[in-house]
């Protein structure tokens, strides 16, 4: 290329229809959009030289559509996926690519910082439609990695091998364990492992619904009455909330705090009326 700070625009895009090598590999960076687009009608230009264009952020949207109007090039797997994690590629482009990502790659579409909502939500409807056809070790791993919804839908399946792990998730919330502790029909495996859990065993509302669940043992209930408030337990002991055999706890628990919370308030009284008889 000849080296001639003055040349015109129209002449470097004529030199990317064209250019070869190093040449080629200047323009790849080229600030003018219409040799950009040029450069895609380059027969010399190959999967990585488009990769390459395509890693830079601040490229126009006009570039974005353009690869993603050119079917060919979107055989290139490579290209897809770093058309779909452009910033600023349409967005009903990068809809329609993330049908066609592979698993982790949807994963990190719906972790990603400064993905849009909208993108996060797709792509975590995609996760969750494949669940069903995945085998046991790619649900292993993306009980590991997979956004919170996919970590609840994997919860609630309650797979032994996979409960352990997805309770692990640093994505999981609180949220996706109390929707997994509402269904009616739970896995057996699920209930255990959350009261054995250092984390969710702990965590109030949790133990809440634990005492809800039919499912949870009675001996685990029976440790954490005495951690309910009394409107809690008194909630929870209304006809119809648990089975009979639990009320009977519930009521006990209520009663005897409310016998200690008499008890301390007469303490409390007692030395206001020993003082007062003094003063008379």
């Amino acid at each position: 290329m000849p080296r001639n700070i003055e040349m015109s625009e129209d002449s470097v895009r004529e030199r990317a229809l064209v250019a070869t090598g190093e040449e080629l590999a200047v323009l790849l960076h080229h600030a003018s959009t219409e040799v950009v687009l040029a450069l895609l009608d380059n027969p010399a230009l190959d999967e990585t030289h488009v990769c390459l264009i395509l890693e830079r952020k601040s490229l126009a949207t006009e570039v974005l559509e353009e690869v993603a109007r050119r079917k060919p090039l979107l055989k290139s797997y490579r290209i897809k996926k770093s058309l779909a994690f452009h910033p600023r590629t349409p967005r009903l482009v990068s809809l329609r690519l993330l049908r066609d990502l592979y698993l982790m790659d949807l994963v990190q579409v719906a972790i990603l910082p400064g993905v849009s909502a909208e993108l996060k939500r797709n792509a975590e409807d995609q996760l969750l439609a494949r669940l069903p056809q995945l085998p046991l070790g790619q649900k292993i791993t993306l009980a590991r990695r997979g956004p919170a919804r996919v970590a609840g839908a994997l919860l609630a399946e309650g797979h032994a091998q996979v409960v352990p792990v997805v309770l692990d998730n640093p994505y999981m919330t609180e949220a996706q364990i109390l929707r997994a502790l509402a269904r009616e029909k739970l896995p057996i495996s699920v209930i255990p492992a959350i009261v054995q859990h250092r984390k969710w065993s702990i965590t109030y509302n949790i133990r809440l619904a634990l005492v809800r669940n039919p499912l949870s043992p009675l001996a685990t209930i029976l440790s954490y009455l005495p951690e309910l408030t009394v409107s809690d337990l008194r909630e929870l002991a209304a006809p119809g909330i648990v089975p009979e055999n639990l009320r009977k706890y519930l009521q006990a628990e209520v009663q005897r705090r409310l016998r200690a919370s008499e008890k301390k308030a007469g303490k409390d009284a007692a030395p206001e009326d020993s003082s007062a008889s003094k003063q008379d």
